[in-house]
């Protein structure tokens, strides 16, 4: 993991390229290289989380919140992301902690218009306290299949900003205050099922599978905040990487169909022939190859 710190500001970058991976102890050469990449505000996360010993308050709750875009499309990769709010804004959405904040128009990305999700995407950057983005390629996906790679990809997004909070808040240097096994957090994933962490790289820092509450919720992005800005860094960023390879193969008409499997996609296919970024995998495609 590389994760630059600056004497300049309080931000942390994080950049992650993984090659290799443990699945349930088995030790898998990745057949692409997966990149994730995010920050996190140290500062931000520090005052809003690290309280004295001394004071009498509630055990800190800190929210993650986590969904892909991706799935369905024939091209291209499944985008992962992780995000943190700000406490205050971080909750129900049928309760409104977002309303007069930067992020009121905040929920679902697949209800908001294009044009909104795009208005919101650096805001939620702007705000998180911390956020990671991940890329899971189209050869990964043909690897391991498409559940799989993503809660893989749900996996190493968790897995990397949990690090990162455990790692910030084991180096604050002051013992009156929040350790890590007063520090509660809980993640909460978009959907049925949440993918198995591997604790394995906190045990160094002492902290135990049982500070870490991972919750699924189905059509979470439309019920929490944390969930729901997750899903925008999600689905935005794999927007991008369609209009670049739009500019890459003009001639498929990416930007418009996204990767789905349109009729224009189709004859895209059948005219052009099957993209080195396309899911070899997946049923379409894979008849395309055999004909």
């Amino acid at each position: 993991m590389h994760i630059q710190h600056s004497t300049e500001s309080p931000v942390q970058v994080i950049d992650i390229n993984i090659e290799h991976i443990d699945v349930k102890g088995q030790y898998i050469q990745l057949a692409a290289p997966i990149h994730l990449y995010g920050q996190m505000n140290a500062a931000g996360l520090l005052t809003q989380y690290l309280t004295n010993d001394n004071q009498e308050t509630e055990q800190s709750i800190l929210q993650i919140g986590v969904d892909e875009a991706g799935r369905g499309p024939l091209l291209g990769s499944v985008n992962v992301a992780a995000a943190i709010l700000p406490a205050t804004w971080s909750g129900l959405i049928e309760e409104q902690p977002l309303k007069n904040t930067p992020l009121s128009i905040l929920t679902d990305s697949k209800q908001l218009s294009e044009k909104k999700r795009d208005i919101l995407y650096p805001l939620v950057q702007q705000h998180a306290i911390g956020y990671i983005i991940v890329d899971i390629p189209a050869a990964v996906i043909d690897q391991v299949n498409i559940l799989q790679a993503t809660m893989l990809g749900m996996r190493l997004c968790t897995e990397s900003l949990l690090e990162v909070i455990f790692e910030t808040f084991s180096t604050t240097g002051n013992a009156k205050s929040t350790s890590l096994n007063q520090l509660k957090i809980e993640v909460l994933f978009d959907g049925n099922r949440c993918p198995d962490l591997n604790y394995d790289s906190f045990k160094k820092l002492e902290v135990t599978p049982s500070a870490i509450d991972c919750q699924a919720w189905v059509k979470g992005d439309a019920r929490h905040t944390s969930i729901a800005a997750a899903s925008i860094l999600a689905k935005v960023s794999r927007d991008e990487t369609m209009y670049a390879l739009d500019i890459q193969y003009p001639e498929y008409g990416i930007a418009k169909h996204k990767g789905y499997p349109t009729r224009a996609h189709m004859e895209a296919i059948e005219k052009y022939g099957v993209l080195p970024t396309h899911r070899r995998s997946f049923a379409p495609v894979r008849k395309m190859l055999e004909t």
